[in-house]
């Protein structure tokens, strides 16, 4: 696929799709090897977010503010 083409057809992709990639690339400039079983795992949450659904970001938050370990 040309450069081209792969620029013509980031039109064609939603919001959320451009955010994976988007990530992909943020990952080429960091010093993190990029691993097939990493984009095998990024696959798999693409394919879960669109077959099972997403989680709102406000319930994400709640969960995460329990996590926490601390003893009182």
């Amino acid at each position: 696929m040309s450069m081209n083409e792969i620029l013509a057809e980031l039109d064609t992709l939603s919001p959320d799709e451009l955010k994976i990639i988007q990530g992909k690339l943020d990952l080429l400039h960091e010093d993190i090897e990029i691993t097939p079983e990493m984009l095998a795992a990024i696959d798999e949450g693409r394919r879960s977010a669109r077959e099972e659904g997403t989680i709102p970001i406000e319930d994400v938050i709640k969960e995460i503010s329990t996590w926490n370990t601390k003893s009182p």
